[in-house]
């Protein structure tokens, strides 16, 4: 009997159906209308289509002269207002600024029309008279003002693209060949000691020099020390009796009748009167470089001494070379005799024989003389700046490369 009840119970509560069902069976039952998205936006599209439509239409119907006297007549009433602005204060422009009837909804249409007719056709340049004015100008002003920019525009980007111009090229006066091996030229001038006015000129060169000074003369250890103070090179212009007899080679020569120690008293005491020195080369001499007991004397005397022999080559027949070798010693030799003519055209000449030497053995010995004092110095001083710059290197002889051994 209990499971019964419980039977009942269910049924009847089974039978029982809230109200909020009942409600949502009844709506049920009545059709729902269901509109596709695709269809909603076709229709969207075929009322802008018409709208535009129309818009079109009402545009292309007004003519375009309405358009352009409506916006002339705009910029002037602007412009106008501008004006009493600026007369008016602030409060009086409030009064008298117009309140503007159009609204936002015409202001878009307007702004629409003239974008369709921009599209459509061109617009006409509109000739207010501030234009007017400055197009007056712009025509009264000369052409050279307008096209003067403009060339210099143009010339300085031909600047920029066009390479930079090559250095002229210096003129040469004398036509000095360029410098070959590092070729070095060594310049001594003989016969110092017997004019001081006549070295002035030579210490004056800007270059490094050497200079041979005369023994037991007037001005031979002042002479000596105006060479020192210069910053140039001493030596002893030793002098020895030529082949010709008859020839004075002057005080403190060596001489073929004297013996080994006459010869060195005399070496000693001529180095110790314009000491100190580098080296000693001989003055006049051929018939003594030619003797080789005697050389063999002087330059065992130079090596006691520590210093180099030159030999100025008075004589072919020098016996310098030969002694040299055999006692092991080094020495110099003389290359270029530069004013055994007194003209510059002979020195030229002879200059250039020397840089020949100097480009084919890599330096040269050139001498002159003080006595040349008149116009050696000044045209050595105007070729100096075209040595130099064709290469040309200068040195004194115990500094330079041209030793012998």
């Amino acid at each position: 009997m209990p499971q019964k009840k419980s039977t009942t119970k269910k049924t009847s509560n089974n039978s029982r159906k809230p109200r909020s069902t009942r409600r949502t069976s009844k709506k049920s039952n009545k059709s729902k209308v269901y509109i596709p998205a695709y269809k909603a936006i076709i229709l969207c599209c075929v009322i802008i289509t018409i709208c535009m439509g129309l818009l079109l239409f009402t545009t292309l119907k007004t003519p375009n002269q309405k358009l352009t006297d409506s916006v002339v007549e705009r910029y002037q009433e602007e412009k106008s207002e501008k004006k009493t602005e600026v007369e008016t204060p602030k409060k009086e422009r409030k009064k008298s600024e117009p309140a503007k009837p159009e609204t936002k909804n015409t202001e878009t249409k307007k702004s629409e029309t003239k974008k369709s007719e921009s599209q459509k056709t061109p617009q006409k340049k509109i000739e207010t008279p501030q234009i007017k004015e400055e197009q007056k100008k712009v025509q009264e002003k000369p052409a050279e003002t307008q096209t003067a920019p403009k060339t210099e525009q143009k010339k300085s980007e031909t600047q920029k693209q066009l390479p930079p111009s090559p250095k002229p090229e210096q003129k040469s006066e004398y036509g000095f060949p360029a410098a070959k091996n590092n070729a070095q030229l060594i310049f001594v001038f003989d016969d110092g000691g017997q004019n001081l006015s006549h070295l002035k000129p030579f210490l004056q060169l800007p270059f490094p020099i050497t200079v041979a000074v005369l023994p037991q003369i007037a001005h031979s250890a002042e002479s000596a020390a105006q060479v020192r103070a210069s910053g140039n090179e001493v030596i002893l212009h030793q002098p020895m009796q030529s082949v010709n007899p008859n020839v004075n080679p002057g005080p403190g020569a060596i001489k073929p009748e004297m013996s080994d120690e006459q010869i060195k008293t005399i070496l000693f005491n001529n180095i110790n009167e314009i000491a100190p020195i580098a080296g000693m080369n001989n003055h006049e001499g051929s018939g003594i470089t030619a003797d080789a007991e005697k050389m063999a004397v002087i330059l065992q005397m130079a090596s006691e001494e520590g210093i180099y022999f030159l030999d100025s080559r008075t004589n072919v027949e020098t016996k310098v070379p030969y002694v040299a070798h055999e006692m092991g010693y080094s020495y110099y030799e003389r290359n270029i005799f530069l004013d055994n003519e007194k003209t510059e055209a002979n020195v030229l000449k002879e200059l250039k024989k020397g840089l020949d030497l100097a480009n084919k053995n890599g330096s040269v010995i050139m001498i002159g003389h003080i006595w040349s004092a008149d116009f050696l110095p000044a045209f050595l001083q105007k070729a100096y700046p075209e040595l130099k710059a064709q290469g040309y290197t200068f040195s004194t002889v115990s500094k330079s490369r041209a030793k012998k051994n």
